[in-house]
């Protein structure tokens, strides 16, 4: 797409999320080419919606780091999207079902940014070491995605992205010091629907280490003159399948040795 396509397509979407409805497919003149343009897309998207008053960036969730989200979505890459001050709550929240098109839930770490992981001088990648430093706390996590597709499995995966792959919402736990936390590779976390387990796995599912996910981000991040920045969250993916939810669902995760939140869908 030529400059004008790139801000037509990040402009569809950015109507469509403000006016909160579902939409079939982009435009094919719209729809980005490859994931190098769906990203060009997804930043124009960040853009148009600070500028619309709907949110400023504040940090970005990974998708597709475990097998369990692979398998559910067919996709066998991690994806990223961006995570919004104005959709960013605590410990528990209530949030409005009706201000989404189709809402559901995953159970995350996410983790806090201490330090501006710049791209290295020598150009060598980043590795799940290189990043821990820069890892001020992390979070028991429930992710609110929001399926904004007539049929999202008949989308490709560069307009998921380009649409920040289903992002919508996120609630945080108390923030765990990240030299405080257990073993990330074998921490166990749980979600509950209504009181019902409905789901649980291991944060050692995403990439065989949270930070693996962390610096898979650092990396797509460089290769387009981008960087993880101080303050910024990241959700590392979820250790779940998502599950779709009706109107006064409650919903609980846990992370066990890191913390817990809630989110009542009223």
């Amino acid at each position: 797409m030529n400059q004008e396509q790139l801000k037509q397509s990040a402009g569809i979407l950015a109507l469509n999320r403000v006016r909160n409805q579902s939409i079939d497919k982009l435009p094919e003149e719209y729809r980005p080419a490859d994931l190098p343009e769906a990203y060009v897309v997804q930043d124009q998207l960040h853009e148009l919606l600070d500028e619309a008053g709907y949110g400023k960036r504040v940090g970005y969730k990974i998708g597709c780091t475990t097998p369990v989200m692979q398998k559910f979505l067919d996709i066998d890459s991690p994806c990223a999207g961006g995570i919004y001050n104005t959709a960013t709550n605590y410990i528990a929240v209530s949030a409005q079902f009706d201000n989404f098109a189709h809402p559901g839930v995953e159970c995350e770490l996410a983790a806090y940014i201490g330090d501006d992981l710049d791209p290295t001088v020598d150009g060598s990648p980043f590795t799940k070491e290189s990043v821990a430093p820069a890892v001020q706390a992390v979070f028991g996590a429930i992710e609110i995605v929001d399926d904004r597709w007539t049929d999202y499995k008949k989308v490709d995966t560069p307009s998921l992205i380009a649409d920040d792959f289903f992002a919508s919402g996120i609630v945080l736990s108390q923030p765990k010091p990240a030299k405080e936390a257990p073993d990330l590779t074998s921490t166990v976390g749980h979600m509950t629907i209504n009181g019902t387990r409905v789901g649980e796995g291991t944060t050692g599912d995403i990439l065989g280490h949270p930070y693996e996910a962390l610096a898979w981000l650092a990396n797509s991040l460089a290769e387009r003159d981008r960087h993880l920045r101080s303050g910024e969250i990241v959700m590392l993916g979820s250790v779940v399948e998502t599950q779709w939810v009706e109107r006064d669902d409650e919903v609980a995760v846990d992370i066990e040795g890191v913390g817990g939140a809630l989110v009542k869908f009223v």
